[in-house]
């Protein structure tokens, strides 16, 4: 019963906070970043794209560029699959995730590593679930 309770709570945390990657960038959280994914899994039908959006959570004095670099597994696209967020854009990043239209129905996984000019790099995942149309 703990395990159960344990379990939805984590989930209802997930849910209300969004699902972030560890820090990168500096040892002191206002020196670092943070890459922020869709908390739950994303739905694209087959021969559909799907627009979702990827932010940088930066501490207040964190203010570097940072390269983020997408992947997907193969059977989706991602796009753009690499982009550079300098330190005074605007911290969020729109990617196109696209299902061929004989994508194989299941979930896919795309991870996104974030590199800064400086500091350490650091990187997340999210998944993507192809549906039928």
């Amino acid at each position: 019963m703990k395990t159960a309770l344990t379990i939805v709570m984590t989930l209802a945390l997930t849910a209300v906070f969004g699902c972030e990657s560890p820090q990168g960038g500096g040892i002191s959280r206002d020196e670092g970043f943070k890459i922020g994914v869709p908390t739950f899994t994303t739905q694209v039908k087959q021969g559909d794209r799907q627009t979702v959006t990827v932010s940088l959570h930066r501490g207040e004095s964190f203010k570097r560029d940072v390269l983020l670099q997408i992947k997907a597994t193969k059977g989706i696209s991602v796009e753009p699959t690499q982009t550079l967020v300098k330190g005074s854009d605007a911290p969020e990043v729109q990617l196109q995730i696209a299902a061929p239209k004989d994508a194989n129905l299941g979930e896919y996984r795309v991870s996104v590593k974030g590199t800064p000019a400086t500091g350490e790099a650091t990187s997340t995942e999210f998944k993507v679930k192809v549906v039928a149309p």
